[in-house]
């Protein structure tokens, strides 16, 4: 993936990232609409489809609402790299699809509106700008399968109509 970079800092919690006013709905486009809008109220309406959002340490902290990376992905982020990620937040950001990714060594070269190149299965990110290369773990194959697949819900469904889990109703 390929994208323009925003920067915040360290401890950007959940209600900056979709301020707690904008909880009464879960539609991803509405949730976008007011992306980032406790920190930065331009970012709706500037980012672009594959913009990646970068940022300090405790990324996504605060509460456990998953309408923070519903909000970022519906907004067209691509990935958001941290140099640190809240659990909870990670966990609900693989869940619903978003790659997150924990790279300190590529934080400390970043500066909004750097172009960067992101390669999930290699564990690369490129910042094209500056022409630096800075390795990350890649994620499991489990955890790409879930990407992949744009989410936990979309890979489980996506399993059992393969027959590969049974198909079971409430229950049973």
């Amino acid at each position: 993936m390929n994208g323009r970079i925003w920067v915040y800092g360290d401890h950007v919690d959940t209600d900056a990232i979709i301020p707690a006013r904008y909880l009464l709905t879960s539609e991803p486009t509405e949730l976008a609409r007011h992306c980032m809008e406790g920190l930065d109220a331009s970012f709706a309406d500037a980012v672009r489809p594959g913009d990646m959002i970068v940022a300090g340490e405790n990324f996504g902290c605060g509460s456990s609402r998953e309408h923070a990376p519903i909000a970022i992905r519906a907004a067209g982020v691509a990935c958001v790299v941290a140099r640190s990620f809240a659990r909870i937040f990670y966990r609900n950001a693989i869940n619903i699809g978003l790659p997150i990714i924990a790279c300190p060594d590529a934080v400390e070269t970043a500066t909004a509106g750097q172009e960067w190149e992101v390669d999930l299965g290699s564990g690369r990110i490129r910042n094209r700008t500056l022409g630096m290369e800075f390795p990350f773990e890649p994620f499991p194959p489990f955890m790409s399968a879930l990407l992949d697949a744009g989410g936990l819900t979309a890979f489980t469904r996506s399993r059992i109509a393969s027959g590969e889990l049974p198909r079971r109703r409430l229950g049973e």
